[in-house]
């Protein structure tokens, strides 16, 4: 009866893992099938038909999922989001000042972004546009407010811990899309680091 038991349990674990890898690989056709009209069409074109049939999904399939193209657009940040939430935990845990240590995810994220410049110069003043920097400046907020949680409430006594995450995501979005709207000339480490030492030492020290 023992083993007939943990029989089952193996094939129900078995099961559920075959349909975690259907419901991966599904979401990564859709995402890479809206990717690709972006680029070939732009997104305000892009219908859920044109998704389905590049995917060669049935439109049941899209709505087992997504609820719409910006649900499916606001959902493939969710990588992105895993990346940066590692990279920002590594660099925390590394021994030295906090200085050289906060903000981890900037460069990643920064790198990030030149690699897929094409898809932003195709997103610029789109609905796709202002849903996905919309999905990175939340995703930065979170990081951000996790940062001071785990830096400590004293680093923020008179300042509104808030006040601080929107200052610094406000900063870096608009870096971010100062740098790329000029073709993300300037290497990501470079631009990292300026930016980093901005908002960690201020703009006195620069001018002084």
């Amino acid at each position: 009866m023992h083993d007939l038991f943990d029989l089952t349990v193996i094939v129900m674990k078995l099961a559920k893992h075959a349909i975690d890898r259907r419901i991966t690989r599904t979401r990564g056709v859709l995402q890479h099938a809206l990717t690709s009209l972006i680029l070939k069409k732009g997104y305000e074109a892009i219908t859920i038909q044109d998704i389905c049939d590049e995917a060669n999904v049935s439109r049941s399939t899209f709505y087992a999922h997504y609820t719409s193209k910006d649900d499916l657009k606001r959902r493939g940040f969710e990588h992105l989001r895993n990346e940066l939430v590692d990279r920002q935990r590594e660099a925390l845990a590394t021994p030295g000042d906090i200085k050289d240590r906060s903000l981890g995810f900037s460069l990643t994220m920064f790198e990030h972004a030149r690699d897929h410049i094409d898809l932003y110069r195709a997103l610029v003043g789109t609905r796709g546009g202002t849903v996905s920097l919309g999905q990175i400046r939340q995703i930065l907020s979170d990081l951000v407010r996790n940062e001071f949680a785990t830096i400590g409430k004293n680093s923020a006594d008179s300042i509104p811990r808030e006040l601080i995450v929107q200052y610094v995501v406000g900063a870096y979005m608009a870096v971010l899309t100062w740098w790329l709207d000029g073709g993300a000339k300037m290497p990501p480490k470079r631009i990292d680091a300026m930016f980093r030492r901005l908002a960690t030492e201020g703009i006195t020290p620069l001018s002084s």
